[in-house]
């Protein structure tokens, strides 16, 4: 559990240096890059955390 919660969060920490790659160079393929990685972490971390909330509730 503590691995997911990792790669979660280092997953984000690459989506905002990306993020932060297109401000400096204005490039869109970091943005680009930012919003895949983004898009598929927060859907990786919604459905961990609804098993976490459905083993409490069940």
């Amino acid at each position: 559990m503590l691995l997911f919660r990792w790669a979660i969060l280092l997953l984000l920490l690459v989506a905002g240096v990306s993020f932060a790659f297109y401000a400096g160079t204005g490039q869109i393929k970091y943005r680009r890059f930012g919003w895949i990685v983004l898009k598929w972490t927060l859907l990786a971390a919604f459905g961990f955390f609804a098993v976490l909330i459905a083993e409490r509730v069940a």
